[in-house]
């Protein structure tokens, strides 16, 4: 009998989970929220592209939210940590952190505690937006190939729009940084007892999804081009790293320091550190033909694709990166940069609500037909990932009259991201990759029947659910398994420790002629303000919705 553990980064918390591996049993869980900032993240009113967070908070939210998930699995007459075989990290990102020349980030020298520049950067970090569209244009015309594997348009929320910013921003912290490294590379790292920057294990999925490597040529971007950007970005490629690997490799074995911090056993693997929404997808089952997303605070949609076959570059999409979430497959990635975040901004900013009021205002929403408000919004409150890929576009809300309701407007936000949803699934079906199922991830997937109902809708899709609460930590723990031996291979680890729930959301022929007719008037926002079609004819939004409105009403 043995057991492996999962931890998994989130955006405000940390969470840790003890499975059994031989299948997928789930023995303790604990969740561990960061201290510093608000709800976890280090803001400023007056920029609301920064979002920061201390390096210190992780630290500490590793040591309790692993010896809490340890505890509760010591219920379990069968466990001992003497018997856990393996570790699995997974994390937000791209979430770069700059570190010295031993390994540890800036943030934690008195020196730099205080300093936003030498803090990790947040994925929703957009203060790079800047940064983003110079490197767009300068591998446009060097390296054209560079911008093709990640959807032809490289974004804010990446390594090197980042790191670009923050030599511009604060060149201090860039100085006094000896190297960076991806939150998702640096605490296997951490757990490994790694004091050198060119030592850290870096993963495939970090380095392919976000900071333009590929095999293809020869690793990151080369000097030349970043020299272009600006030459001490060139400097900085010889202190970060030849090399990534997918979950094959092992990122270390756990330090013997850290093995008693929190009673385990020294020496057993750590598995290479992978984003928390591509482990996430293999404890969904991900496999060719399914697409699996996690839906929370933003969402992030995966898919694969087999080695053997040849996959397009497909435009607006996060990247297409060999071994980035199962080895010997493709992973593909797209995403919507806000979801929970907007219905949060709504319940919580707007109407000064918690979540007592998320769940009276899905009560009142569900009442309401699809097209009964009058109502169309754009999911961009937080700018749009895929397919646009444009930090600089911002919500939209059409349709409002004196005697719209809090609820209608919370159901238009739902409806919004539902489009969204599917603007990104026709993409990658019409490059030719397979999706025949979705499987969702995330407490709102759980939660909230109505939001799965109106995907399944809007889409056209039939939901599943999967059947672990911590997804992510699961597909670490799963991918620890595999690298410590317990099963030959991830296939054979996914058929004995993935599960879904029994819940299944299938599309409804009347809401569907609706939500056809609602897409439409979307795609016509979505495409004049994205700037897709100048020439959008959008004259015609207000009094369609009034038309649809007056039909769901039955006047």
């Amino acid at each position: 009998m043995a057991f492996t553990l999962g931890i998994d980064f989130g955006t405000n918390s940390a969470r840790a989970l003890v499975v059994h591996s031989r299948d997928g049993a789930e023995l303790g869980s604990a969740v561990a929220p960061y201290r510093s900032g608000r709800q976890g993240v280090l803001l400023d009113p007056r920029n609301p592209d920064l979002a920061r967070q201390h390096p210190g908070d992780y630290v500490a939210a590793l040591e309790e939210s692993v010896r809490g998930a340890l505890a509760q699995a010591r219920r379990d007459r069968g466990f001992s940590a003497r018997k856990v075989a393996g570790i699995g990290v997974d994390t937000t990102g791209s979430s770069p952190i700059p570190v010295d020349s031993a390994n540890r980030p800036l943030g934690l020298d008195p020196k730099w505690r205080r300093h936003p520049a030498a803090q990790c950067w947040l994925w929703k970090d957009h203060t790079g937006w800047r940064e983003a569209a110079r490197i767009n244009e300068v591998a446009a015309r060097m390296r054209p190939h560079y911008l093709a594997k990640c959807g032809n348009r490289y974004s804010s929320e990446w390594f090197w729009s980042k790191i670009w910013r923050c030599l511009v921003e604060a060149p201090e912290a860039f100085e006094a940084a000896h190297s960076w490294v991806e939150l998702a590379d640096w605490v296997p790292s951490l757990l490994a007892g790694v004091g050198d920057p060119a030592r850290v294990v870096r993963g495939i999925c970090a380095a392919g999804h976000k900071a333009l490597y590929s095999d293809e040529w020869g690793g990151l971007p080369d000097k030349e081009f970043l020299g272009e950007l600006d030459p001490r970005l060139s400097a900085l490629r010889d202190r970060l790293y030849e090399r990534a690997f997918d979950a094959t490799a092992a990122a270390g074995a756990l330090d013997r320091a850290w093995a008693d911090r929190l009673g385990l056993p020294a020496g057993i693997p750590i598995a290479i550190g992978e984003f928390d929404v591509h482990y996430g997808a293999i404890a969904c089952g991900v496999r060719e033909g399914t697409l699996v997303k996690v839906i929370g605070t933003s969402t992030c949609d995966c898919a694969v694709v087999s080695q053997r076959r040849r996959v397009p570059d497909i435009p607006g999409i996060c990247g297409i990166v060999p071994g980035a979430i199962l080895p010997g497959f493709v992973g593909i990635e797209a995403g919507q940069s806000a979801v929970g975040d907007i219905f949060n901004w709504w319940v919580g900013v707007i109407c000064g609500g918690d979540s007592r009021l998320h769940g009276r205002l899905t009560e009142e929403a569900s009442r309401l037909a699809p097209g009964e408000s009058g109502l169309l919004a754009l999911d961009w409150n937080n700018g749009n990932r895929t397919v646009l890929v444009d930090p600089r576009l911002s919500g939209l809300l059409v349709g409002c009259s004196l005697h719209t309701t809090r609820a209608e407007i919370y159901r238009a936000l739902i409806e919004a991201t539902a489009f969204g949803a599917r603007m990104i699934i026709e993409r990658i079906r019409e490059n030719g990759v397979p999706i025949r199922r979705i499987v969702c991830a995330g407490g709102i997937a759980d939660k909230n029947p109505l939001l799965m109902q109106i995907y399944a809708d809007v889409t056209g899709c039939t939901l599943r659910v999967a059947g672990s609460d911590q997804a992510c930590a699961l597909g670490s723990a799963i991918s620890a398994a595999v690298l410590a031996g317990e099963h030959p291979s991830f296939a054979a680890a996914q058929r004995r420790m993935v599960r879904l729930r029994k819940a299944t959301y299938r599309p409804r022929a009347a809401a569907r002629r609706t939500y056809e007719r609602l897409y439409g008037l979307y795609r016509t926002l979505h495409d004049g303000f994205g700037g897709v079609r100048r020439d959008a004819d959008v004259s015609a939004v207000m009094k369609d919705l009034l038309d649809l409105k007056a039909l769901a009403r039955g006047k």
